[in-house]
């Protein structure tokens, strides 16, 4: 504050992360002992006193934990002069408002609390929540949210709600999801329960990545370090579909005079019928009482935080073109950044075709097999819808 007292609020761990953006932050730091939390919190005081420094501020750290935490194994990386995203998990542990701190040392009051009016309570977990598809690479996931329902049993911050357009023009964080509990553990499967229980629709979502990313054994022991999501790799990629026990209780609400089909092949017969999932053809198993007496004419299934729509099956449903069949579709709003062909030219197999921005990330678009550029139809500079057409590609 501006009356020269100083207070550290313990610390917090961002280990976990993808490409050096943080995923899930906790506080405490696992593995930190009393010594070493004094060590690191008294330089953080240190750093801000040496400059004066007035309002709410973070100090990160980088640490060589291969022998566990010590003091003479962390070093100074830099000073955040704000809140930071992850400032909820803080908050938890402490019960400090840090937004109202901030705005009464701005007014001149002097630091709510002394040092020794702060401790520790239990443990806290936050979850970064993005409108992106770990499928396609985690690009971003635009247009509208049509369902936007999020677990329950933990703190939400968010700036959307149902209905809302997430647009390509910022960046794609719709919410955070903290979980506060007397242990980490406890606060560690909380946080999964909420995100396993979210249902977002027709936007793609990180969330069903950040449950397995909670189960990682890695993670659940608190041995975490900043390549763990790199080594773990499709070991964290969620499932593309949902399990038949969850497609079956779909489609009970779908089933009506469809009767089943009966399959055969090489094997007992199996009463199924064909669903559309997300567009797709799905043969479903079917129970004997599963035809309601008013069907539903889609249903969403939502499972470990993935969701998909189910709806009945219909001859003009098969998806069209796309990659396998040469056709370079847009994933997403953007603009052509640059272009690296022209219509004539040949190519090989995973050749760059051009790059989109969108949300301030870079996104190659490569040829899917060797070929000839047959058509192009953009330019650099342009902006292109989802689902654009930008080019063909002809063995």
């Amino acid at each position: 504050d501006t009356h020269g007292n100083v207070v550290h609020l313990f610390e917090r761990d961002c280990s976990l992360q993808r490409r050096h953006q943080k995923v899930i932050e906790e506080a405490p730091a696992p593995g930190m002992d009393a010594a070493t939390r004094e060590a690191v919190c008294r330089a953080a005081v240190n750093a801000a006193k040496a400059v004066d420094y007035v309002g709410a501020g973070t100090i990160e750290f980088i640490a060589d934990a291969s022998e566990g935490l010590r003091p003479d194994r962390i070093w100074f990386m830099e000073m955040n002069t704000r809140l930071q995203v992850e400032h909820p998990v803080t908050e938890a542990i402490t019960g400090q408002d840090l937004v109202e701190w901030q705005l009464r040392v701005a007014s001149g009051e002097p630091l709510p609390k002394r040092q020794d009016e702060l401790a520790i309570d239990g443990w806290a977990m936050e979850a970064r929540l993005y409108a992106e598809d770990p499928a396609k690479g985690f690009l971003p996931s635009i247009g509208r949210l049509a369902t936007f329902r999020l677990g329950g049993g933990v703190r939400i911050d968010t700036g959307v709600e149902q209905g809302a357009e997430i647009s390509p023009f910022y960046d794609p964080m719709i919410a955070k999801l903290i979980a506060h509990g007397p242990d980490r553990d406890t606060a560690r499967t909380t946080l999964g329960a909420a995100l396993r229980e979210s249902a977002i629709w027709p936007l793609r979502t990180n969330a069903g990545f950040l449950v397995k990313a909670l189960a990682h054994p890695a993670f659940a022991t608190g041995t975490l370090d900043t390549g763990l999501i790199e080594r773990a790799g499709d070991a964290l990629m969620p499932s593309s579909e949902p399990s038949a026990t969850a497609l079956t209780r779909a489609a009970a609400t779908l089933a009506s005079g469809q009767g089943p089909q009966r399959f055969r092949l090489n094997a007992p017969s199996r009463d199924e019928a064909l669903f559309l999932l997300d567009g797709a053809p799905h043969a479903v198993r079917l129970l004997d009482a599963s035809a309601a007496s008013s069907p539903a004419s889609s249903a969403l299934v939502a499972e470990e935080g993935q969701t998909w729509l189910l709806s009945p099956w219909r001859v003009d449903g098969a998806p069209g073109g796309g990659a396998a069949d040469g056709s370079i579709q847009s994933p997403m709003p953007g603009r052509v950044m640059a272009v690296a062909v022209a219509a004539g030219d040949r190519v090989a197999k995973g050749q760059k075709l051009l790059t989109l921005e969108a949300m301030k990330m870079e996104h190659s678009l490569a040829a899917p097999f060797d070929g000839e550029v047959a058509d192009f139809n953009t330019r650099e500079g342009a902006q292109v819808s989802e689902g654009a057409l930008l080019a063909r590609i002809e063995r």
